[in-house]
């Protein structure tokens, strides 16, 4: 703007008759001089001190200087804001995000603190806002790691609005990363159904062995969080013939895990060994901004690596399309920084479901599912969404994962020299109170044994160590191996003597990690996808013996190998012999069976028989799933699941006459 403007400008704000609102139609008028506006807030600010929307004018000036990149001045005006009007919210949710912005946790959560509890007029904008600060409290406690307080902000937050679900969601989360059990606890202002509803699919893998409410959780979240328009859908690239005269296959994997990251380790070398004369592939990035050593590998070994990170969904649908990708890969599913609303835009004729979630995503637009027979068996595809196809072992894995030379003595380790050594690195939100309380029976019936758990904080540690000694067992014969570089934690793996699974979730990443390290694994497979991963790597491993079916057979497996330490040695040797044949490790056929399965989805695709998912009846499914007690009782030790759904839809007066084939759902199969 032209000196003789800003004279203009100055004159017009030092007017006393100059009001807030032509002022805020003033600098949206100078979108394009955010500098410029900015003076213009602070000349009005300085000529309308007893100002009584002052508020207004320091909290608008802040976010133009946080736009501006000056988050001491935002953080100056925001609190010029509080400093004149204590009860104006809006300004403590921003300052508490300026704060965060300059590294300052615990001052942003302070402030949180404050806007959160101030005593206000209970309007629905005041609601709002210190519901917005106890949900950004509880955000930034998570991220720190800090589960006990996040659970605090979390509880008050579904308290505020017992109906936002993603919150919810969130609570029983926390509570499941902390062993608090029940994990669903409700609150005299959410009902316990209705925090199951509120629950992640990823979560609710990990609190039943239910597949059928598993289907029906990940359908209820994909209506509520994925659903695209007509508008936004890519018709034209959703019925699209696949011509593939002159060129190979374009196959597009979308993944936040593309690092250092369990999917990471997993993919790594699956991208080096596909076959580049029979597929074109494209990786899709969306997680956090990272450059370490998995994420660069990648970048090398694909042919095209395209960040779509600052894209919107309509942005990376668009761009997908104009790739021309024949096969679309969601690598994420039901997890952290998944990009579902990208794959609800239909941008390639084919999309499948593979790897990053165990489990079917729900959805009306998802076509295949990759599973093996293990996984997958046939009675149990019509509780996915997806068609089902196989390939031997459906979990690839990296043969040239790093290994550290260096590993430490039991006794640096913290573990006992003579002693049997049972381990489980799985997530604490994997441990439900029916595994914790089998691996109790096993540490009481094999003496001298020791349970080396992955390393959580302190008061998670401290609470099983509680229980375990509530239980009969010496506290002390848990220990807690520190968290450390995977290259590290690898390495010190072999000072166990078997792995115990957990159940319903089981060991995934982290079985086919003790696997490679030659350290058995036991694992109890039922009925979900979840629940039959570690059961797949173990039996591809070649030790189908460790791949028991109850829980009884799964104690008493563990208690014959703890009390006698040659059995975990036999079992060791056959690891190391298998390693270099057995189908867990064999990249090079896994990633031609996955070459000639795209090829057969194309080929369906082209004679008209792509899959169309089947959601009959998902919500009258989920309604009764969520009435089901989860964690007084063990869904995976119930013989017959499907008849405690019956006896629900006839009490409903739902049921109506069996088909002749004996199965349960009309229009539920595949």
């Amino acid at each position: 703007m032209a000196d003789v403007d800003t004279l203009d400008l100055l004159s017009k704000l030092t007017a006393e008759s100059f009001s807030l609102g032509e002022l805020i139609g003033l600098t949206a008028a100078l979108a394009d001089s955010p500098a410029l506006a900015d003076q213009a807030y602070k000349i009005w600010i300085q000529f309308n001190a007893q100002h009584p929307q002052l508020s207004v004018a320091h909290f608008n000036r802040a976010v133009l200087q946080a736009a501006l990149g000056d988050i001491a001045g935002a953080a100056a005006s925001l609190e010029a804001a509080i400093a004149v009007n204590a009860d104006f919210l809006p300004a403590y949710v921003n300052l508490g995000g300026v704060q965060e912005r300059a590294g300052l946790t615990e001052l942003a959560i302070a402030t949180w603190e404050a806007g959160a509890n101030r005593s206000i007029v209970p309007n629905g904008a005041n609601v709002g806002y210190a519901f917005t600060c106890l949900k950004q409290i509880a955000r930034l406690l998570s991220e720190t790691h800090q589960m006990a307080r996040a659970e605090v902000a979390l509880q008050r937050a579904a308290d505020l609005d017992p109906h936002a679900m993603d919150v919810i969601g969130q609570l029983v989360a926390v509570r499941m990363s902390q062993c608090k059990w029940p994990a669903v606890l409700p609150t005299e202002r959410v009902a316990r159904d209705v925090m199951l509803k509120g629950v992640n699919p990823l979560s609710v893998a990990a609190l039943t062995d239910d597949s059928l409410l598993q289907l029906a959780a990940a359908n209820h979240f994909v209506e509520r969080e994925a659903k695209a328009t007509l508008e936004q859908i890519r018709a034209d690239r959703r019925d699209a013939p696949i011509d593939l005269a002159g060129r190979r296959p374009r196959i597009g994997y979308i993944s936040s895990d593309l690092r250092d990251h369990a999917v990471g380790y997993l993919m790594a070398e699956l991208f080096e060994v596909h076959d580049k004369e029979k597929v074109e592939v494209f990786a899709y990035y969306c997680g956090k901004e990272s450059s370490d050593g998995l994420n660069t590998r990648i970048r090398a070994a694909v042919e095209h690596f395209i960040d779509i990170r600052p894209m919107s969904d309509d942005e990376a649908a668009q761009r997908i399309a104009d790739d021309g990708i024949d096969i679309l890969v969601d690598v994420n599913g039901h997890t952290r920084d998944a990009r579902t609303g990208v794959f609800a835009r239909r941008p390639a004729p084919i999309l499948v479901n593979w790897l990053g979630y165990p489990g079917t995503m729900g959805s009306d637009y998802h076509h295949y599912i990759i599973g093996d027979p293990w996984i997958i068996p046939p009675e149990m595809e019509r509780y996915y969404s997806e068609a089902v196809r196989r390939i031997p072992c459906y979990q690839p894995n990296d043969r040239r994962r790093k290994v550290s030379d260096t590993c430490p003595t039991r006794q640096e380790a913290g573990l006992p020299e003579d002693g049997f050594v049972f381990c489980c690195f799985n997530g604490t939100q994997k441990i439900t109170p029916h595994v914790f309380d089998r691996w109790i029976e096993i540490l009481k019936r094999t003496p001298g044994s020791v349970l080396w758990l992955l390393d959580s904080n302190p008061e998670t540690n401290a609470g099983l160590r509680d229980s375990a000694e509530a239980r009969g067992v010496d506290r002390t014969r848990l220990v807690f191996a520190p968290k450390m570089p995977n290259v590290d934690h690898l390495a010190r793996y072999p000072l166990a003597d078997l792995f115990l699974d957990t159940t319903p979730y089981g060991a995934h990443t982290t079985a086919s990690d003790a696997l490679w390290m030659a350290v058995p694994v036991l694992t109890w497979s039922g009925r979900s996808f979840a629940s039959r991963v570690c059961g797949s790597l173990v039996r591809s491993a070649g030790l189908p013996e460790l791949v028991v079916d109850s829980a009884s057979a799964y104690v008493e497996k563990a208690v014959e190998i703890g009390s006698d330490p040659e059995k975990a040695k036999a079992l060791r040797a056959t690891l190391q012999a298998n390693r270099d044949s057995c189908v867990l490790f064999d990249m090079d056929l896994l990633a031609d069976k996955l070459e000639a399965l795209y090829g057969e989805m194309i080929a369906e695709h082209q004679s008209g028989q792509r899959p169309r998912p089947n959601l009959t009846n998902l919500s009258t499914y989920f309604n009764i799933g969520t009435t089901l007690d989860r964690e007084g009782r063990e869904m995976q030790a119930e013989p017959d699941l499907d008849a405690l759904y019956r006896a629900e839809l006839a009490r409903l007066h739902l049921l109506k006459a069996q088909p002749a084939d004996g199965r349960i759902w009309e229009g539920f199969d595949q």
